[in-house]
């Protein structure tokens, strides 16, 4: 790409030959970065996200200390939920918790679809950002699924095993249904919002669909998820389609879109690739428990991934997930190492 210091990242993405594989994080700007933990402290995590200059700020952040591939706006998931209606808070120790949950038909009809106007603080720290990366390295955006966002409005926060939503699902399909839509249709327009303020390449995060049987995946989530990717294509970025814990549902994420399909540490990367198939890139996998082992063992399990793509166009190195809070900041820094230390072509 024109201007572009460092492009790997990108070529990866569209599965051309690069000089040493890519590496980024999610959650790379977060709790294990003291310069994170110095701005928390005077702001909430919503100040944060709302204010165009400090997520900006908190978005160079590692790429200020490690040698990344990419950076990735910081924001969360959740951000679209509040101009559709839902009451969002952050409590500490907690995570997010939603006082009004979607729980009946009339909830859904309630809720606004918005087009995105409301979120302008993400495009205008998207912009901020790309002027002070001055090309460094390309910036992605992202937005949560809609299942994701779903459970979570449904639920009323985290969970462990999804009661509320599946019974949502199982017994008022319709009414789901009109609730994936409207989410699925706010994502789109937030993403391709984010794409016109500057964003090179989207990521969309199905963090909890792993709950799902494939049957379930098939019938209650994947056309919404296809409308998102199919609403993206003409923008002529690279899409990132990621979930945790979905080794039963790859080959029908592939068929609901995305250039890139990240996978979790739950999956040896090349039998994932081998389901997903090799005409589109894959993302991943180290489990991102293992940046607290010893850096013996970090090494072992980097050299299996590299050797798992095998050197084959179209592997971006990432973790399985976050980075966890706590993480040793050195251990970040080796693995960054390693990756392009050991995969240079």
């Amino acid at each position: 790409m024109a201007g572009l210091m460092n492009d790997r990242f990108l070529k990866a993405c569209r599965r051309e030959a690069v000089d040493c594989t890519p590496v980024w994080f999610m959650r790379q700007a977060g709790r294990y970065m003291q310069e994170y933990q110095a701005v928390r402290a005077k702001h909430s995590i919503l100040e944060v996200c709302k204010t165009p200059e400090l997520a900006a700020q908190v978005t160079l952040q590692p790429i200020e200390r490690f040698p990344l591939d990419a950076a990735i706006i910081f924001a969360d998931i959740l951000l679209p939920l509040e101009p559709m209606g839902i009451s969002l808070e952050f409590v500490e120790s907690e995570g997010p918790v939603i006082r009004n949950p979607v729980r009946d038909r009339a909830s859904v009809e309630h809720l606004r679809v918005i087009d995105g106007d409301e979120l302008n603080y993400v495009g205008e720290a998207i912009r901020l950002a790309c002027g002070a990366l001055a090309g460094r390295v390309p910036l992605i955006g992202f937005a949560g699924a809609p299942f994701t966002l779903a459970s979570y409005a449904i639920e009323g926060g985290g969970s462990r095993h999804y009661l509320e939503t599946k019974q949502f699902m199982y017994r008022d399909p319709e009414a789901w249904h009109r609730l994936m839509d409207k989410l699925a249709r706010v994502v789109t327009g937030y993403l391709r919002r984010q794409i016109r303020a500057g964003a090179q390449a989207v990521q969309l995060f199905d963090s909890w669909v792993g709950c799902l049987s494939p049957g379930d995946y098939a019938e209650y989530v994947l056309p919404h998820v296809q409308l998102i990717f199919d609403g993206l294509k003409r923008e002529q970025v690279p899409l990132i389609h990621f979930g945790t814990g979905t080794a039963a549902l790859l080959r029908l994420m592939r068929e609901a879109g995305g250039d890139v399909i990240g996978v979790d540490w739950r999956v040896p990367l090349d039998e994932a690739w081998e389901m997903i198939g090799h005409d589109v890139a894959i993302q991943g996998n180290l489990d991102p428990v293992a940046l607290f082992a010893p850096l013996h063992e970090i090494e072992r399990r980097v050299e299996d991934i590299l050797r798992r793509a095998a050197g084959r166009p179209g592997h971006i190195f990432n973790l399985g997930h976050g980075i966890l809070p706590n993480t040793p900041v050195e251990r970040v820094a080796a693995v960054v190492d390693l990756v392009h230390k050991l995969s240079q072509r």
